[in-house]
């Protein structure tokens, strides 16, 4: 991220302790021929949306998230665990204020005066986290998953993880430095009363620019390495693991099948098959989707469509969804859900992961790690990976600031 615009996130965090809710979304300076904001960011509500439906009503600018048990109403489906960080299946706010930089821009649109950054001075801690699933456990729930894989429930399941640790770090400060240590193409920072969200996704669930849909699902991940040789050879394993490329292209086919209930018939386009990009700790193999939306399709439908997105769930969807409640002991929340804005009918939302949530009245963090299980799954590959997923949000987190909310 280039220093004037770390300088403006600074500026935006300060102005987020102001108000009861806040968005900054940001690209941080990644390619993206997509995208439309290098910043984007809008801070307390003049009006709150509680619904897909809503958000059509008219063409302001709206920020929120849709969060994965928002399929609980999409589909015939319920979450029985309690959730880590209890905030709306789905909440859109129209800012009061805004701060709009677009890309290849040099001056934003904004109607505020930024404030000065805050420092924040306070005790040195190491944050603890306990996995709600110990190892062992995790890899017979694999072994399980492959058993449901043979017996014909499912081909593939996103299994995830869940951390929690009982301290609480400044949200604001840790985003900044989160952003600056794990800079990602899709990062964002939610505050919701005192609920909040760190995310540093590299990862696009669905964007609209007129009547073009683009998804681009991720599936595949390898640990960097500070070996330049060593780094180029795992990168280069990833792009050729018959794998990891066939669990993509398993999501890529249910994207095109979800996007093709909204698109053009024949539009629905794969322009980018199983490409290896390279993000500050992990490589990652991505797809891109691309469709011509049909004339008479609303958010709401293309919401009830394609959420939640398949590189979260797995294949076929909604089955896989039901089978999660089996093996996962948390209910998702925030996470395997999506965030961004709305204005004027075109939309851009990633998907939350590699994502910290915070409750500060409760004083409690958390966060979620997953993988594809599919039949040729090696459990104690699946949980290395989970591990190395989280590996950088550790790093992050070591001897921050603990929180005086």
């Amino acid at each position: 991220m280039q220093t004037d615009n770390h300088h403006t996130l600074l500026k935006l965090l300060a102005e987020a302790r102001n108000h009861p809710v806040a968005c900054i979304c940001l690209s941080n300076g990644f390619e993206d021929p997509y995208g439309q904001y290098d910043i984007l960011a809008g801070f307390g509500a003049v009006a709150e949306y509680h619904s897909p439906e809503e958000l059509d009503k008219n063409d302001a600018l709206k920020l929120g998230f849709c969060s994965y048990d928002l399929k609980n109403i999409i589909e015939p489906l319920n979450s029985g665990h309690p959730q880590a960080v209890s905030v709306p299946d789905c909440y859109f706010f129209e800012p009061q204020r805004y701060f709009k930089l677009k890309r290849n821009s040099n001056k934003a649109e904004t109607n505020m005066q930024l404030p000065e950054p805050v420092s924040c001075t306070q005790t040195r801690i190491t944050p603890e986290f306990t996995c709600s699933s110990p190892k062992e456990l995790y890899l017979n729930n694999v072994d399980s998953i492959k058993e449901c894989i043979r017996n014909g429930d499912f081909y593939e399941m996103n299994y995830c993880l869940q951390f929690e640790c009982n301290t609480c770090l400044d949200p604001y400060s840790l985003f900044a430095e989160l952003n600056q240590t794990a800079p990602a193409p899709f990062a964002v920072f939610f505050k919701y009363f005192d609920k909040f969200l760190l995310c540093s996704s590299p990862e696009r669930f669905l964007a609209k620019r007129k009547d073009a849909l683009t998804a681009q699902p991720i599936k595949g991940t390898r640990k960097r390495h500070a070996d330049v040789t060593q780094d180029w050879q795992v990168k280069t394993a990833l792009s050729n693991s018959e794998k990891d490329r066939a669990e993509n292209i398993m999501i890529v086919d249910l994207l095109r099948n979800d996007m093709s209930r909204v698109c053009m018939p024949g539009s629905v386009q794969v322009p980018e098959l199983c490409k290896v990009y390279s993000f500050s700790h992990v490589h990652q193999m991505i797809s891109t989707v691309t469709g011509q939306l049909q004339a008479n399709k609303g958010f709401s439908d293309i919401i009830k469509a394609t959420f939640p997105m398949g590189s979260m769930t797995g294949a076929p969807k909604i089955q896989v969804m039901k089978d999660v409640e089996r093996f996962e002991n948390f209910s998702r929340g925030w996470y395997s859900g999506s965030v961004g804005y709305w204005e004027n009918g075109d939309f851009d939302f990633n998907v939350i992961i590699r994502s910290i949530q915070m409750d500060t009245g409760r004083e409690t963090m958390y966060y979620h790690v997953g993988g594809a299980i599919t039949s040729d799954s090696v459990p104690e590959d699946e949980y290395k990976e989970c591990m190395e997923k989280a590996a950088g949000l550790l790093q992050t987190l070591k001897n921050q600031a603990a929180s005086n909310l």
